[in-house]
Order: structure tokens, then sequence, then C-alpha cells
């Protein structure tokens, strides 16, 4: 069981409502007359939905039945093919359920992917990926006093910001929490 006091901001997961949630956000309140309570923000680890809730401090939560393998993408039509490397084992996802992290599949990549009672939720990239720049406009010399940023679409359609000294086909380290560019690689 889970107290409110064991809450965790981005990695405490519970179940409430017979489906499990992350603590995106938590914050204990104890007014001057009556008991404390915790108002928390979760997200829906299913459906993605985020949900404000407060709960009195105290309250406990089963833990949810999760578990999480390391899969290998293989390709993408309508659905997502992910197979497990020890197993063989393959399985599809919805594209529509993995929108956050379709920017991040490439093929033959290992992914971490979520399963809630032995079914497929969520999909894990890797904390960084290296992408290569299909697309972005020539920078020019002297453009910024202060250096600059310009849009870069990479190879898997996603549009970062990068500085104005990256060209088109250059390999680039982006952040995949944030979608921020980290580096050049050579």
């Amino acid at each position: 069981m889970i107290a409110t006091s064991d809450f965790r901001k981005g990695s405490t997961k519970i179940l409430f409502r017979d489906e499990p949630w992350l603590i995106v956000d938590f914050q204990h309140v104890k007014p001057g007359k009556g008991g404390a309570f915790v108002r928390t923000k979760l997200k829906n680890l299913i459906t993605g939905r985020v949900l404000d809730e407060t709960f009195r401090s105290g309250e406990k939560f089963p833990e949810p039945d999760l578990e999480k393998k390391k899969m290998q993408f293989l390709y993408a039509d309508d659905l997502a093919h992910f197979m497990d490397l020890d197993t063989y084992d393959q399985i599809e996802l919805d594209l529509d359920v993995i929108a956050s992290v379709k920017f991040y599949l490439q093929e033959n990549q290992e992914y971490n992917i979520l399963f809630f009672k032995g079914k497929p939720i969520n999909v894990e990239p890797p904390m960084f990926m290296i992408l290569e720049v299909k697309e972005t406009i020539p920078g020019v010399k002297g453009d910024t006093a202060q250096g600059g940023s310009k849009p870069a679409t990479l190879e898997t359609g996603l549009v970062v910001s990068v500085p104005l000294f990256i060209e088109e086909g250059e390999r680039i380290k982006i952040d995949t929490r944030d979608n921020k560019y980290i580096e050049r690689i050579d």
C-alpha cells in the first residue's frame, strides 16, 4: 500500500478507480481548521487523462500491477509492432495510444513497454536519442550577437529548435523528456 506521505512527483504510481495513475504533482495542505489533506494532479497511464484530486492525509492506495519489459521496435503500419528480445513474442500497439512517443520510434531501437494486468499500455523511449536532421534552413554567420536557434525537422518528423550551426544531414542528441537539443554528434 502507498500512503499519501510516500507520494513522489513523476515517479509514484497508484491504483485509483481500478486504473493505474501517475502522481504528476502534489501538495500537502494543513489548514488551521480541520484535518490535513493532499492536493494531487494525477495522470492516467492508460488514457493519458490528467485529473486534479484531493485526498485525506494518510490515505492509502494499492500499488498497480505494472510490469516493465524491454522490447525492440520492429516497424509501424497502422499499428506499432514490438518484439520481446527474450521470448521473441510480438505485440502491436495502436499509434493513437502511443502518440506522445511516435516521433521517437526507430527500427531496431529498444523501448520500455509498460504492461498493466498483462496488457501493454504505454511506451517509454530512451532518455536520449540520436536522430538525423533532414531539413533546416541554413544558418548565416553573424546572424545574431548571442547565438540563436532555428527549427529543424528530424528523420522521424519531430521538429526541434537547434543552434544556427546545425546543418542538414548532421546527427544530434535529443532529450526525449522535453524534446530539447543536447549536442551535435560527430
